[in-house]
């Protein structure tokens, strides 16, 4: 069995604290004593400023006109690629539509045969490839 020395092989300079850091970090007892509570929440404040998240308007998040297949499902004209996924999964919870016994399995009612091209039984990861199709090509 090796020692910790022997494994790190002296490499003891990890665990310490480099000698920049230890000269500019005040002593912890005298830093409570004198902390400023305005400094700290400006501190504070500024950090938690976010960067602004993208627009939604780019790749699967882009609404795109749909076939009217999908738009009787999803009953909107437009719609993003993952919002069509998400309203697609949506009924077919609401009728249960999944193998009780293999979940990965989805059992095609009328509707959603005339999504998926006519199809009994599609797996679940087929759901976007199929969907693919409904989504008007536009440029």
């Amino acid at each position: 069995m090796s020692t910790p020395s022997r494994f790190f092989r002296g490499g003891r300079a990890l665990f310490y604290a480099s000698k920049s850091a230890a000269a500019a970090a005040p002593n912890p007892a005298v830093a409570t004593s004198k902390k400023n509570p305005t400094t700290s929440t400006a501190a504070a404040s500024s950090k938690a400023k976010k960067k602004p998240a993208p627009s939604p308007t780019a790749g699967i998040l882009k609404s795109t006109p749909v076939s009217p297949a999908l738009q009787s499902l999803v009953g909107a004209p437009e719609i993003s690629r993952a919002g069509a996924v998400k309203k697609v999964w949506e009924y077919i919870k609401l009728h249960n539509l999944q193998n009780p016994n293999n979940k990965k399995e989805i059992y095609c009612d009328d509707k959603l045969k005339s999504l998926f091209e006519g199809k009994d039984i599609v797996g679940f990861l087929e759901i976007g490839k199929l969907l693919s199709n409904h989504f008007v090509k536009t440029k």
